[in-house]
């Protein structure tokens, strides 16, 4: 009998909330979307260090869920740096990759941005060109497709790369181009952007920065100079290309 007596006042209140429901307005699931981009000085370390030693030595990361990505480089030799990038899923190493430069050039990984979805770029560093496997491999048909005449230089490479397993897409240098004598100048990346569409890369760079056509432009004072360019997603095209005190 008593359970007679509820289930009626039960019924009533489960009838008076979906009522009360219905009044409200249904409020969609936004998914996190937030950018992450890093930028900053490479730090050194192994496909084998854990996440934790990685981690307390500051360098730069992105960071989505339970999935943290981190760029460096390792000291494979007294006199040569290789770009290392691995991956962290709740603690536990998924990817670490060690095969994108495996040369001579004393190359970095410093730059990250990330969508958490489909869309990470990395940002590494090159002195020049050496004999082997580095990035020109990945940069044939895009905006620069290596690093050019010249050597010692510091310059920078863009890659798209897989989140889920750390393959390199595509790649471009970006140089700057000494006036003079073409020969290849240096080129810090500063910062990371991303619209969905476009690319937006700050730098220093020092004389002379390059237009979208890569060729050098024409800068009054000295370097180095506040530079902008604006790529395509696919890396095939620099949209824009703006310094201070250049034109």
């Amino acid at each position: 009998m008593s359970y007679r007596r509820k289930l009626p006042k039960y019924l009533a209140f489960l009838f008076l909330s979906v009522v009360l429901g219905a009044d409200l307005p249904i409020l969609p699931v936004i998914a996190q979307t937030t950018i992450q981009s890093s930028i900053g000085k490479g730090v050194t370390f192994t496909c084998n260090d854990s996440e934790t030693t990685i981690k307390n030595k500051n360098g730069p990361r992105v960071s989505f869920g339970q999935t943290n990505i981190y760029i460096g480089y390792q000291q494979v030799s007294s006199l040569n740096k290789d770009p290392r990038i691995i991956s962290f899923q709740n603690g536990v190493k998924k990817w670490c990759r060690s095969d994108y430069e495996t040369t001579n050039d004393d190359g970095t990984g410093y730059g990250l941005i990330w969508d958490g979805g489909n869309v990470l770029y990395g940002v590494f560093s090159s002195t020049g060109s050496q004999p082997g496997n580095d990035f020109r491999r990945f940069a044939t048909g895009r905006w620069l497709n290596s690093y050019g005449s010249g050597g010692g230089a510091k310059v920078a490479i863009i890659a798209k790369i897989n989140p889920e397993n750390g393959s390199v897409y595509y790649a471009t240098f970006l140089t700057a181009k000494k006036a003079n004598d073409g020969k290849t100048n240096s080129l810090v990346v500063t910062g990371l952007s991303w619209n969905g569409i476009n690319l937006t890369v700050n730098a220093d760079s020092w004389w002379t920065p390059r237009r979208a056509n890569t060729n050098p432009m024409t800068c009054s004072g000295s370097s180095p100079y506040k530079y902008t360019g604006i790529f395509t997603g696919d890396l095939t095209k620099v949209n824009s290309a703006s310094a201070v005190n250049c034109s």
